[in-house]
């Protein structure tokens, strides 16, 4: 909803550099880049094209070896160089902003609750008793379930759609003139997509905010944009109306990016492959509140008496919405967390192994979090991630060894060698999620849970990952459990599948069972919304 001719944010030639050990890299090469009152802007590209690094040098949160140059005017005032005391004044009142990775962005050491009242004292002034009653408002409005319980939980204690979700409440708690929302709706599934969309939608047209959406997700930008900017390489290739971008793109990366979807099926495993690991009657149950005033804290049974068989060489897909218990019994079978119920590896119960036990265990499953992000150190260069492990299971390897062996695992997940010497901030989300998946690879494990492997990445480099995994799985005969609220990607890449909804399994079956012949009503939904932005890509292909 257009209100004026004149932008509200107007950027001129913006640079971006970084200051690294293989010298500058140019992040973003002198965009021009227009936001008019209440419209809703489109910026898309691949991990990598600068789309979230323009925004950041705007609202001065670049990292210390960045540097950015050009021009960023909102209402005439310039914000690049701003002192940060009269930037603070913008940023987070006029300006806010959704980030990729919420984990990273959230205080583990405060309830939710105090985090989203904390901007409402700061910026407006409201009593403590008012502003978490605005707090609560903005919860029940970003639809977390049983909000006057969840107001009071930590970070820690919630799916990663839910922590998304309160970084949404957070950026909106003010009624902000402009909202850059960096991939918004990574981390929730198809339903809860809509939802957000839509309320996003029912706020601008209310305030007349404007929104800068980042994403990867074509299918969302055409539902949601009202103009779009195409960035390759860190330079805008293509820019115009949505609709013009979809139906008659001009220039041959956006052509390709919108034909780019997760395609094929995965060969079955043999027929007489042995299991690798068990589990039978699967318990986990969290304490939620408490404390001297809130009393007894309440029980919540994330994993509810789940059984899982998984075989050698086999993917079974763990889908559901946001909260339904899907990382947490992925988690729950590694050992990463208490549960009750029995663990079996090759045959082997390690229900009650203790940390000195699992230790020799831990090379033979390995996990991909989420948020690639929280989990690599921003004090160590890639390659000493990725060997990391090596350093604990194959002690015996040489420095030079190590390195070799980082270099072919960054060949393998499609990065280049040279980028070893560089730090987590100085790559894209998708590159840190591809960082992830090479530091769990280098070990050569038996089982891997894999959280979202997928969720940060663009479509085209999706493709690349699903097939890059196939192939090692083919290779080394590993079996995944592959937990994702994308089912496009879960249907190309897993023989078995697990639907999942408040901790419980509703319905299980094979791939084509679950996709072409539901039962559950539950299932059901989720396959229609998933149909629906499949056909929504097709079409805009």
């Amino acid at each position: 909803m257009t209100q004026s001719n004149d932008p509200i944010l107007k950027v001129r030639d913006l640079s971006v550099e970084f200051a690294t050990h293989d010298g500058v890299v140019r992040a973003v090469k002198g965009i021009d880049l227009n936001v008019l009152p209440g419209e809703t802007v489109g910026i898309v590209g691949e991990s990598g094209s600068g789309k979230s690094q323009t925004m950041m040098a705007l609202m001065g949160l670049l990292a210390s070896n960045g540097r950015a140059s050009g021009s960023a005017r909102y209402r005439d005032e310039e914000l690049i160089g701003l002192p940060e005391t009269k930037l603070n004044r913008i940023r987070g009142a006029k300006i806010t902003m959704i980030f990729q990775e919420p984990m990273t962005s959230l205080d583990p050491l405060y309830k939710i609750g105090n985090q989203i009242a904390e901007p409402l004292v700061r910026h407006k002034g409201l009593t403590a008793r008012a502003a978490r009653a605005r707090a609560l408002e903005l919860l029940e409005l970003v639809g977390i379930p049983d909000p006057q319980r969840r107001i009071d939980a930590y970070p820690h204690e919630m799916s990663g759609g839910q922590r998304q979700r309160v970084m949404i409440a957070m950026a909106l708690a003010n009624d902000p003139d402009i909202l850059i929302a960096d991939e918004p709706t990574t981390a929730l599934d198809v339903t809860i997509q809509a939802q957000i969309l839509e309320l996003l939608a029912q706020l601008q047209e209310k305030f007349g905010m404007a929104i800068v959406f980042i994403t990867h997700d074509l299918g969302i930008v055409r539902r949601f944009s009202d103009r779009v900017y195409v960035m390759q390489s860190g330079v805008v290739v293509e820019t115009g109306p949505t609709e013009k971008i979809f139906s008659r793109a001009e220039h041959p990366y956006t052509r390709m990016l919108l034909a780019a979807e997760p395609r094929g099926r995965k060969a079955p495993p043999r027929p007489d492959a042995p299991t690798l690991l068990e589990g039978r009657d699967v318990e986990v149950t969290f304490d939620i509140g408490g404390g001297f005033f809130s009393g007894e804290p309440t029980k919540l049974r994330a994993v509810d008496r789940i059984s899982v068989n998984l075989k050698r060489g086999q993917t079974i897909g763990i889908v559901g919405e946001s909260g339904s218990g899907k990382s947490t019994l992925g988690r729950a079978l590694l050992r990463m967390l208490p549960s009750k119920g029995t663990i079996l590896l090759d045959d082997r119960d390690i229900s009650h192994a203790d940390r000195q036990e699992m230790r020799p265990l831990r090379r033979e499953l390995q996990v991909v979090f989420q948020d690639p992000f929280g989990s690599l150190s921003p004090r160590l260069t890639v390659g000493q991630i990725i060997t990391e492990g090596l350093l604990v299971h194959e002690p015996s390897l040489s420095a030079k060894q190590r390195d070799q062996r980082a270099i072919e695992a960054l060949r393998e997940v499609n990065l280049d060698p040279v980028m070893r010497n560089r730090y987590p901030h100085e790559f894209s989300g998708g590159q840190r999620q591809r960082i992830a998946i090479a530091r769990a690879m280098i070990l050569k494990p038996k089982v891997v849970v894999l959280d979202e492997p997928t969720s940060a990445l663009d479509r085209s480099v999706q493709k690349q990952i699903v097939e890059l995994l196939k192939q090692l799985q083919s290779a080394h005969d590993l079996s995944y459990l592959f937990i994702s609220h994308d089912l496009a990607v879960v249907r190309a890449i897993a023989d078995y599948i697990i639907v999942m909804k408040q901790g419980k399994i509703v319905e299980e079956g094979t791939t084509e069972q679950i996709f072409d012949r539901p039962k559950d009503t539950y299932t059901q939904t989720l396959m229609a919304a998933a149909l629906d932005q499949t056909r929504f890509r097709t079409t805009a292909a």
